[in-house]
């Protein structure tokens, strides 16, 4: 109970601008990471339900080994061995030339695995789509990618929403993983103030109230696309 509260601290420039840093890294790495992942996780979730055996194979495996590996030893993977990997010159340039190389293994680590999560969404809602929609699509002629284009994927976005909602709250979350390969985001900005400052109880509720604030927008945003989105009167798969 002899803790000095000392509010004013997150106020004073230094560590005011600390914070307004992390988080402009975070937003940066969750949102770059997204992107990746939402559209390599489409891809890789279309692959798993086409009837081409090969294709559903690659993608089946894509999701299995970059899901079930947490996402730590993936960043470690990512910043430490591939460079070891790979030929020595692309090594040298990935480990010491490279802009920012931090972010760019935070996102790449980040997109790869959320990737294989949206994968499985994706997977889903298009097994969720009574397959009578795509009988009917053949018997008027559609060719598959037409299926996919014009039948499947419209519908099957719209279904999956909701837990896209999750993922992109997850995304945030996990961004903060970073600090672990010296990316100074938002939980890694906040732990230096608390080491500079011995303020930690201050520096760490303000980050807390920041990744509130980012999830409260996000799941707003997220609500009013699913009311946009919603298919009225769609029941879902039949047996």
């Amino acid at each position: 109970m002899d803790y000095n509260w000392n509010w004013s601290v997150l106020l004073e420039e230094q560590y005011l601008d600390w914070l307004i840093s992390g988080f402009g890294w975070t937003i940066a790495v969750a949102l770059s990471a997204w992107c990746i992942a939402i559209v390599i996780g489409a891809l890789v979730g279309v692959g798993r339900t086409v009837p081409n055996r090969l294709i559903s194979t690659l993608c089946t495996a894509y999701v299995e080994l970059f899901r079930n590996i947490p996402l730590l030893v993936q960043m470690f993977i990512w910043y430490f061995a591939v460079p070891e990997m790979v030929p020595e010159d692309m090594g040298r340039w990935m480990k010491r030339d490279m802009p920012n190389p931090e972010f760019v293994t935070a996102v790449v680590a980040l997109g790869l695995y959320t990737a294989s999560r949206i994968a499985e969404q994706v997977r889903a809602g298009i097994e969720t789509v009574p397959p009578g929609l795509s009988a009917a699509g053949k018997a008027h002629g559609l060719s598959l990618s037409q299926i996919y284009r014009y039948i499947l994927l419209p519908i099957s976005f719209r279904l999956i929403v909701p837990p896209l909602t999750s993922e992109f709250l997850t995304v945030f979350k996990n961004s903060s993983l970073a600090l672990t390969i010296g990316l100074l985001e938002l939980t890694a900005q906040s732990q230096q103030i608390a080491e500079y400052t011995f303020q930690g109880f201050e520096a760490f509720t303000a980050a807390t109230v920041i990744y509130v604030c980012i999830a409260l927008l996000a799941t707003v945003i997220m609500i009013l696309l699913e009311k946009y989105t919603r298919i009225p009167g769609y029941v879902g798969k039949e047996g």
